[in-house]
């Protein structure tokens, strides 16, 4: 199979700030049409054909999930350091197992084979494939990081149903996904145990967890909106997707379904297949009928990511009756967390992926996450920095998704402690397990910087309070 590469792009690790040349911009766009890289590049697919690549199930048979496996498809044209790095990481410190499809693979170093060099550099392996010298050695996490910084698992109402905001749930339907990232927020539950991480377990059988859920969403009228996730949709049999899909919409209280998938980015094929197609619009067909706004929420945090295959995902969604297609991507050092990357990104997803460009996630404060997460400053920062070039409606929010608080844009801080990155935050709603406190919509709730981006003052004290 002979295809055509497109010249080579350097990608810096981490993009100077934008400059303004005399009578320029900042940001100066530039059309760019999106191109499916030649997976043949790699050593391990030179003979996959283009029926392989667009099959769903080539892919998840073909996913990468150890070190073996991932060396035979890069064979020898990345050296031993990187394996030992990669080996290292997964030993000590990841939170998540390897699971990487050959489509988000194929979107790492895309336009010539891979080196170590280049791997290492790559946005898309830096949070889908860590190593362990991208992380921190002298703050690889806050003293404040949790397994379950949002304490979801807390707000559990049902096994897998977090009710913390007054009209919203989000449903944990499972908790596998076709592809794992590094930075997950929920790696207390999702996926499989490292030897850093042993995993919760879902313990009902799934049709007893789906009923619990309908049925707390029945005696509930105030919920109107329910997140469906896990884990990933893509990994719920289709079937069994859409029977819940269909009970949700029998709830008259119910206006707005979500279905969050990473997936529609990283396995477009899944949402390629007819069967997901043809159920899925009758599903779509449903909610128009009965006046629920239905959804797709994926999570794309790189230009690089978005390939022709996946546009025809997302517009094969639209086209069948799917309300919005929208991006909920997280900012993370060396991957995103600038101006330039942003608006790369959200120019991609609005003008050649008919996706919204919808929230930019703070990367939440879990175990050995500190090398990507971002100061509120730099947030704040950004969103700045991007207004006035997007569409309004596709200009996306920054939040910082505060513990015991929820999603909250980085400009509404209360209070901000910069030398100590300790920002203060409020809140004007109660959660499900804070009904009884009269001081919750009165308390104000702290959220930390990394410590390596506090001024010096900040981190030696620090320091000096490591073990309070």
């Amino acid at each position: 199979m002979t295809q055509t590469r497109p010249p080579v792009q350097t990608i810096p690790a981490a993009p100077p700030a934008p400059t303004t040349a005399l009578g320029g911009q900042p940001y100066e766009y530039r059309r760019s049409p999106l191109v499916e890289p030649d997976w043949t590049r790699f050593p391990g697919w030179r003979t996959v054909t283009r029926d392989q690549w667009e099959s769903a199930q080539w892919q998840r048979v073909n996913c990468v999930k150890n070190i073996k496996q991932l060396r035979t498809v890069l064979g020898d044209t990345v050296d031993d350091t990187f394996y030992a790095d990669l080996e290292a990481d997964q030993r000590a410190l990841a939170t998540m197992s390897m699971l990487v499809t050959p489509q988000m693979l194929n979107t790492m170093a895309p336009y010539a084979p891979p080196t170590t060099d280049a791997l290492l550099a790559d946005p898309i392996r830096r949070y889908m494939i860590p190593v362990a010298s991208d992380r921190r050695t002298d703050w690889p996490s806050h003293p404040y990081a949790t397994r379950d910084s949002l304490h979801e698992h807390d707000m559990w109402v049902a096994e897998g149903l977090t009710h913390r905001y007054p009209t919203k749930v989000l449903a944990e339907l499972l908790s596998t996904c076709p592809q794992y990232c590094g930075h997950c927020t929920r790696m207390d539950l999702v996926g499989n145990s490292t030897p850093t991480v042993d995993k919760l377990k879902l313990t009902l059988k799934p049709v007893d967890r789906y009923d619990a859920h309908i049925s707390y969403l029945k005696a509930h009228p105030g919920v109107r909106d329910v997140v469906v996730s896990g884990g990933d949709v893509a990994n719920v049999p289709w079937r069994n997707l859409e029977s819940y899909l269909m009970r949700l919409l029998e709830i008259e209280t119910i206006r707005d379904i979500r279905l969050a998938t990473k997936a529609l980015m990283g396995l477009p094929q899944h949402w390629l297949q007819p069967d997901v197609v043809e159920g899925l619009e009758r599903v779509a067909r449903t909610a128009a009928r009965r006046g629920v706004n239905l959804a797709i929420h994926t999570h794309v945090n790189h230009a690089q990511s978005l390939t022709p295959l996946v546009a025809r995902a997302a517009q094969t969604a639209l086209d069948i009756g799917v309300r919005d297609v929208r991006n909920q991507g997280v900012l993370m050092r060396g991957v995103n967390a600038t101006s330039t990357d942003l608006l790369d990104l959200c120019f991609a997803l609005q003008g050649e992926a008919g996706i919204l460009p919808y929230y930019f996630y703070m990367c939440d404060m879990i175990p050995n996450a500190e090398h990507w997460r971002v100061p509120v400053w730099h947030a704040q920062q950004l969103q700045h920095d991007i207004m006035g070039y997007l569409p309004g409606y596709a200009t996306p929010r920054i939040v910082c998704d505060v513990p015991f608080v929820g999603k909250r844009w980085v400009h509404m801080v209360t209070e901000y402690d910069r030398e100590r990155g300790i920002s203060y935050w409020t809140k004007n709603y109660r959660t499900s397990i804070e009904s009884a406190d009269l001081e919750a919509l009165s308390k104000r709730y702290a959220y930390y910087d990394p410590i390596d981006t506090l001024p010096e003052a900040g981190q030696q004290w620090w320091h000096a309070h490591r073990d309070d």
